[in-house]
């Protein structure tokens, strides 16, 4: 990781606001560790927040993570995370007797509406997004069947020329995927409804970083790997700014990055806690004599 710079210039740090969790995450999590509180121990179908560092401070209060509804012990308590679960599955735990704690996020609650209803109408739904993102799949399936995931950039299937198409999107992706994607639509379908499904947090976070990653001398986007919406900030950090880092925590940093950089920009996915972006700055400001920019 090299050895911390020492002398020249003070750099400057501008985060771009807002960072740190949203309000899905802190709600989910407020509900999580009060569930934690009273029972000592909860079981969730993968991890309930897309970050490893707060994962694991969860399992150290008796969060335990399981990969399938199998896993779960019958009358067990099971926290279903912000990105939602598919209806199947909730049904199969209610038949273990298990007590559900949901977490899903509002948001993404709507989007799942959403799909519902445009495939109640008769709409063939296209689900702007991963198709192996968790929110993606409950998203999907609350369409009964009548669903396709399409990436950004990706084409629509063939067999949906000429038909009804409803469009709605993961709560992360960027809105100009989503108006490529409907224009793509407009010359397949005969009828498009389209739904911007996209959380108006995720387009600030974006935003912020549009404008801060081409003013400093490097960009740092803390985050998990996993994490949808911190994918996204390090594509736009790194679109506009070709010195920008990917890192999980202060530590991973190697300081010969920051040789010659006198502005330094800092942006954090919807999933990282406060923590994690005040190590870093801390870290920063006792190896570098950073100093924060107030805006």
């Amino acid at each position: 990781m090299g050895k911390p710079v020492e002398g020249g210039k003070v750099p400057l740090i501008v985060k771009a606001e807002p960072s740190g969790f949203c309000f899905g995450v802190r709600l989910a999590l407020q509900k999580l560790e009060r569930a934690l509180g009273e029972k000592g121990r909860v079981y969730c179908i993968g991890e309930p927040i897309h970050n490893p560092q707060e994962t694991a401070r969860l399992e150290d209060l008796g969060l335990v993570i399981a990969e399938s509804v199998e896993e779960i012990p019958e009358n067990s308590v099971v926290f279903i995370r912000a990105h939602g679960l598919p209806e199947e599955k909730k049904n199969l735990l209610k038949e273990r007797n298990v007590r559900l704690v949901d977490g899903t996020c509002p948001f993404v609650l709507n989007v799942q509406e959403k799909a519902a209803l445009l495939a109640a109408e008769g709409y063939e739904v296209v689900v702007l997004g991963d198709a192996l993102h968790p929110e993606v799949e409950a998203i999907a399936a609350s369409a009964e069947g009548k669903s396709v995931v399409v990436p950004p950039g990706g084409d629509l299937p063939r067999y949906l020329e000429g038909s009804r198409i409803g469009i709605v999107s993961q709560t992360t992706q960027r809105p100009g995927d989503l108006s490529d994607l409907a224009s793509k639509a407009a010359f397949v379908g005969k009828e498009i409804r389209i739904y911007n499904t996209i959380c108006g947090a995720t387009v600030e976070r974006q935003n912020a970083v549009e404008k801060v990653a081409p003013e400093v001398d490097g960009m740092i986007v803390i985050g998990g790997r996993n994490s949808a919406n911190t994918g996204k900030l390090f594509d736009i950090a790194r679109s506009l700014n070709e010195r920008t880092l990917w890192i999980e925590q202060a530590g991973e940093i190697d300081w010969r990055w920051l040789e010659g950089k006198d502005k330094i920009g800092i942006a954090a996915g919807a999933s990282t806690p406060d923590r994690l972006i005040h190590d870093l700055i801390r870290m920063l400001a006792t190896t570098q004599g950073v100093k924060e920019d107030g805006r």
